[in-house]
């Protein structure tokens, strides 16, 4: 048996990267899974990876978008039969310097990062609540200790990580939980980054190496996923859960890494 057997899954922004990483987890611990994403050709590509035509579905959708966001839980719930959980994965950022970003920059990032999480979760909410389910809102190390060269994005992340903690409080009535993930440095890193202006491109990847020892990976993510998801988490909801081998417990470690620059 799978820790998710019978559960239904909308994961945004699941085409790539920790998004897919985590549906992939999901489907092989028994859910049934929905992912969405702005690109229909890596929506393909995902739907291939994850086992076509049994396993996971993609829908395209812009976390920007309000009216596609509202479309594509309406949709996910219709082909499930309902939602058990929501994972708002969906993210993207800037390189630049809080002082230095421009204002367009600055709704492009907003409108995904933040607004798209609220309206994802206040559309999926009638939902989970008819099953109590839950919500896991993907953060990031950068909420916890912001990170200059990208500035906006860590203020983001932190506006994630309190909005994660408020629908906690709202959910509780209708037993609806809610927690966050804040992962550190992980491959294979963000497609959406760039400089103002600039298209999208991965991250390098020429991190520090955190206390544990090691750069973490997707499936690092993906597993702490399927426990916040699942019925042993029951009992855990507005948390805030590091997945970052250690780099955020102080700054020493980072200053004396041999990879530090």
């Amino acid at each position: 048996m799978g820790r998710l057997d019978g559960k239904r899954a909308l994961i945004t922004g699941g085409t790539t990267g920790l998004g897919l990483a985590v549906a992939g987890r999901f489907g092989a611990e028994g859910a049934t899974v929905v992912i969405t994403g702005r690109d229909p050709e890596l929506g393909r590509r995902a739907e291939q990876a994850l086992g076509g035509g049994t396993g996971a579905r993609f829908l395209p959708a812009d976390a920007a978008d309000p009216a596609a966001v509202a479309r594509s839980v309406r949709a996910a719930a219709e082909q499930l039969g309902g939602l058990d959980i929501l994972v708002n994965n969906a993210g993207i950022g800037v390189t630049a310097r809080l002082v230095d970003t421009p204002l367009a920059d600055y709704d492009r990032v907003m409108n995904v990062n933040v607004r798209g999480c609220l309206l994802y979760a206040q559309h999926a909410y009638p939902h989970l609540a008819l099953s109590r389910g839950c919500m896991i809102h993907v953060a990031s190390d950068a909420a916890i200790w912001g990170e200059q060269a990208i500035g906006l994005y860590s203020v983001t992340k932190a506006a994630v990580v309190m909005l994660g903690r408020m629908l906690a409080l709202d959910g509780g009535q209708d037993g609806v939980r809610s927690n966050v993930l804040c992962p550190g440095d992980i491959r294979p890193g963000m497609r959406h980054m760039a400089p103002p202006g600039e298209d999208d491109r991965p991250e390098s990847g020429d991190w520090p190496v955190p206390p544990i020892g090691r750069v973490g990976e997707a499936a690092d993510v993906a597993a702490a996923a399927v426990f916040l998801a699942s019925d042993e988490a029951e009992f855990i909801t507005g948390a805030v859960l590091t997945v970052d081998g250690g780099m955020t417990a102080g700054y020493l470690q980072r200053e004396r890494s041999p990879l530090a620059t």
